[in-house]
């Protein structure tokens, strides 16, 4: 995929730059980012809500606050009230279970449900893991991902013969300071090797390996990048990345797993696009507003709408009779997933209270969500049964518009 029809070099392959900046934002590194996102979504909700009236920063009642780690380990004057990885020995777990005489939250119409217990004896369980940069929205602004570009000098190296463009400079110098020396270059056969698996995911064919070794012009590589990257292999290839970024599933997965029977729609769209290298910022458009683009035909209609499925994918509460409270969760669900696929952002945390880490308040969540709260995605009836919502199909082909208007009806 092209951005403003740039491509990043790196050393015998090349990656869309779009992409690549795409991917290195949002893939996560699994236990921490697991842990992280526990305790945003769930722990910190019951550390603020129900306890920070007298343990947050305003007020400490026995000298407890509750709004960092340390000041968990600390504790106040009855000694600490977190013991990693124990629940039972934790004085916390011990008062909001009420096994003793102290028990918080003080009166028995604020005691902590079952369930909310539950999450905080796991947190401690896992080693009561807290992410101890506790910013305040205005400083979170400050941190480098959220200042303006700058343009950056590649740094001097001192061998000038190895790099082959300015990000090998970066990489080089970085190893010089280490005194390290990179490796060889990588001979015809291997280069092709690596070349072929990192743009299709499969090996080259005896006949493509052959051709490259005979082939000793200067365009040698180049021409066979463009073959590689005008290959159906390299959509379904780098495809399925986005598609896991994009919560891609063949069910919703929650609490009923109904089949989504049109997922597969969406799944060869996105490859699709890698395929004919649509522009990213196209690509991103299609998915959020697909459907209110204009469009110069009924193929490209049919298109933008159907990249809109990124928002009806993933994890959707069908079942239950509170539809309002299915809703909006069905919006929490699309604004955390926009956050971490097209900003390398965690929203969703700023539906309770605004963001700890990152430079997004409540007002701003909220405001996403009346966006979002206007895009009926779970919607009507599933099987006819009132306790299960359907979801929003648009028809294709060129009596969509028709059949839609119809079924709204």
């Amino acid at each position: 995929m092209r951005n403003a029809s740039t491509r990043i070099p790196v050393r015998g392959t090349l990656i869309p730059c779009a992409l690549a900046l795409t991917l290195c934002a949002v893939v996560p590194t699994a236990r921490g980012q697991t842990d992280h996102a526990f305790f945003e979504s769930k722990v910190r909700p019951i550390l603020v809500n129900r306890c920070g009236e007298c343990h947050g920063e305003k007020k400490q009642k026995a000298g407890l606050q509750l709004t960092t780690r340390a000041g968990a380990l600390k504790g106040g004057e009855h000694g600490p009230v977190l013991v990693p990885g124990d629940a039972a020995r934790s004085r916390m777990i011990q008062v909001v279970r009420r096994d003793g005489e102290l028990k918080m939250p003080p009166g028995d119409e604020s005691k902590l449900s079952g369930a909310e217990i539950e999450v905080l004896a796991k947190w401690v369980t896992q080693g009561a893991p807290w992410p101890e940069d506790a910013r305040s929205v205005a400083d979170a602004t400050k941190h480098w991902a959220f200042q303006p570009v700058r343009k950056v000098e590649p740094p001097q190296v001192n061998d000038t013969s190895w790099p082959h463009g300015p990000i090998d400079r970066f990489i080089l110098a970085k190893l010089e300071e280490k005194r390290l020396t990179p490796a060889r270059d990588a001979d015809k056969r291997v280069l092709l090797r690596r070349l072929t698996y990192d743009l299709t995911g499969l090996p080259p064919s005896p006949e493509d390996v052959e051709a490259f070794q005979r082939d000793d012009s200067p365009a040698a590589i180049e021409r066979v990048v463009d073959r590689l990257l005008a290959s159906r292999q390299f959509g379904e290839r780098w495809g399925r990345h986005w598609l896991d970024v994009a919560r891609y599933a063949d069910s919703n997965g929650s609490d009923e797993n109904f089949t989504y029977y049109d997922a597969w729609r969406f799944r060869n769209y996105v490859i699709e696009a890698f395929h004919k290298d649509k522009p990213f910022d196209q690509f991103v458009r299609e998915q959020i507003a697909g459907d209110l683009l204009p469009a110069a035909g009924q193929e490209q209609r049919d298109e933008q709408i159907t990249g809109t499925g990124f928002l009806v994918v993933g994890p959707k509460i069908i079942g239950g009779g509170d539809k309002e409270q299915s809703r909006m969760d069905a919006v929490d669900e699309q604004i955390d997933t926009v956050g971490k696929a097209f900003l390398g952002l965690t929203l969703g945390c700023a539906r309770c209270h605004d963001h700890k880490f990152d430079p997004i308040p409540t007002t701003d969540y909220y405001a996403l969500a009346g966006i979002f709260d206007s895009t009926q995605t779970v919607h009507g009836q599933l099987l006819h049964r009132k306790d299960l919502s359907g979801w929003n199909l648009r028809p294709l082909g060129p009596d969509g518009d028709k059949l839609y208007s119809e079924w709204k009806a």
